[in-house]
């Protein structure tokens, strides 16, 4: 039976209830009992486990029972042949759980003499620059901070050299167009949750196995790219776990809550950061009041959740893909519509396409700071024959396309306009806005670019003030924070308007791998969008209304 005090250390910590472990780290005990402990083939290196510990606590930090444990495995050899047993590990765990101080720890401990082996060569990747000399920097400093280590390593900016080994630990970025050939005898890939596949993997390994023991670290928070490298790694993971794959194939210690309702109990939240066990450091402590600041704040403003569960809680949401605000926040538009008589707005429409649908709209704002938006929406009857049965009689089949959008309905309660034309006019938007005009005070026309060479010109004639969006994809992650938390809060405004409520519930929120949100439709030809657009694009000039007050021509100084 193999025993390590740190190994052991950490294991009795959850099996006495001192902390509290996930199921994939329930799962990675009862490996290690199995395939290491249990296992007189292969044994500890005691003596590199100590050392590296004591450099990285005397020029670095105090080490947690984690960060102990996870050190242990690297140093973990075959009794045959003195090789490591691991080359690959997966070190996954929220955000500001110390991977890459304990990383830039293992890696300058790899290059130095304590190490021993001659240019042992470590490369730390990732997707930007900023990102993967994160480490470097780290290691940089230490160095320059302390004259013992200046006899021992001469550090740059870049890169950090072992004077005994001539061991090199330096960054690159992701692109591996240029990398063949390297000689590394580690590399480590941080913020794998940004790959979208395992190409420049490939091409930064590739120099892997020239040097002894070589080792492969791939450590980050989950993200929000699906099905890429870090979704296989995290199945070969699973496999590993289970049994169903070679067992030494890959290391991982994967943190993270098992349910989403666990991120409303903050003793939980150590599941997903072991830094946040305790007894806590200083700095866990410190880490623990964000972490909390930042769940607080949740209730204010809901469009962080996606990114505190996943990068706090390393559980992201299966289906980032989601409606734009729940239903009961949607329905709580259906509010009276305040007097608007004379107050200030701003006009905006959408009009991709002139074969279906365009919606116009104003907003407004109060003194309550609620989006006060009306509109009216023009449809062509050829579209709507077809696709709601606008013009049939009754059956089960029309009955089912008047539910999916009652477009007779709405016409009789003047929330839209059927227009019996091969296409919806230019000049039909611009009269509406005419007659608004007539009753309120429109500041100026926000719409996006398409149709605006048209659209144009018919508003400037008109006087119209007109600002078009070039790119109304960017403002949509720009806009998503104040559109979400004004539904939560119940701070939007349609009226008694179901042609709104429904645009509303059509619209699907998609998050890309860094985090930005996009609106756009949960079906691409019957679930319409075009109010919810003409409303985004009256929400990127909402600051510029005067909120809740008349205006009147004789009241101005000239």
């Amino acid at each position: 039976m193999n025993k390590q005090k740190y190994v052991d250390e950490y294991i009795h910590l959850y099996e006495t209830g001192q902390i509290k472990f996930n199921k994939e780290r329930m799962l990675l005990i009862e490996f290690v009992k199995r395939n290491i402990l249990d296992n007189d083939e292969v044994y500890f290196d005691d003596e590199l486990i100590e050392k590296c510990i004591a450099f990285g606590e005397k020029w670095y930090f105090s080490l947690t029972a984690f960060q102990k444990f996870l050190i242990a495995f690297v140093f973990l050899f075959w009794k045959k042949n003195g090789r490591v047993v691991f080359r690959k590990f997966l070190w996954m765990l929220g955000r500001g759980g110390g991977k890459n101080g304990l990383i830039t720890v293992i890696s300058k401990f790899l290059i130095s003499e304590l190490h021993g082996i001659e240019d042992y060569n470590i490369s730390i990747v990732a997707n930007s620059e900023e990102q993967a000399k994160t480490s470097v920097d780290e290691a940089y400093k230490c160095v320059k901070k302390h004259e013992v280590l200046q006899r021992a390593f001469k550090a740059t900016l870049t890169k950090i050299v072992s004077k005994k080994t001539n061991s090199i630990f330096t960054f690159r970025t992701s692109n591996g167009g240029t990398k063949d050939g390297l000689r590394d005898g580690a590399v480590i890939f941080d913020e794998i949750h940004q790959y979208e596949d395992n190409k420049d993997v490939r091409v930064h390994i590739s120099g892997l196995g020239k040097k002894p023991n070589p080792r492969e670290f791939y450590i980050g928070t989950d993200g929000y790219v699906r099905e890429g490298f870090l979704d296989k790694l995290k199945e070969k993971a699973t496999k590993v776990l289970n049994g169903e794959a070679r067992w030494n194939s890959l290391f991982p210690f994967i943190c993270k809550l098992d349910d989403e309702s666990e991120a409303n109990n903050s003793d939980m939240w150590e599941k997903a950061n072991p830094m946040l066990c305790e007894p806590r450091s200083d700095y866990a402590q410190g880490l623990f009041d964000t972490i909390y600041e930042e769940y607080e704040d949740l209730e204010e403003d809901p469009s962080n959740f996606e990114e505190f569960m996943t990068k706090r809680m390393n559980l992201p949401k299966i289906d980032l893909e989601k409606s734009v605000a729940a239903w009961e926040e949607i329905e709580a538009t259906n509010r009276e519509m305040p007097e608007l008589q004379n107050q200030e707005c701003i006009g905006c429409l959408d009009f991709a396409s002139i074969r279906d649908f365009a919606a116009c709209g104003l907003l407004f704002r109060d003194q309550e700071e609620n989006y006060i938006f009306k509109t009216h929406s023009f449809v062509r009857k050829e579209f709507v024959d077809k696709h709601y049965a606008y013009s049939k009689t009754n059956s089960d089949n029309v009955k089912n396309q008047k539910k999916l959008a009652p477009i007779r309905e709405w016409e009789e309660q003047g929330l839209l306009s059927v227009i019996d034309a091969p296409t919806i006019d230019p000049h039909t938007i611009v009269q509406w806005f005419v007659e608004m005009r007539e009753h309120y005070v429109i500041k100026k026309i926000i719409a996006d670019n398409f149709r605006m060479e048209i659209l144009r010109p018919l508003f400037e004639e008109e006087g119209f003030e007109v600002e078009v969006i070039k790119n109304p994809r960017a403002i949509h992650s720009l806009l998503a924070p104040r559109i979400e938390t004004a539904f939560a809060n119940q701070k939007i405004i349609f009226g008694d308007n179901p042609i709104m409520r429904w645009y509303t519930n059509n619209v699907l929120v998609v998050i890309d791998r860094r985090g930005n949100k996009e609106y756009q439709k949960k079906e691409p030809v019957k679930r319409k969008t075009d109010g919810f657009q003409a409303f985004v694009h009256g929400m990127y000039r909402a600051d510029d209304i005067q909120q809740g007050s008349d205006f009147y021509l004789d009241a101005i100084s000239f």
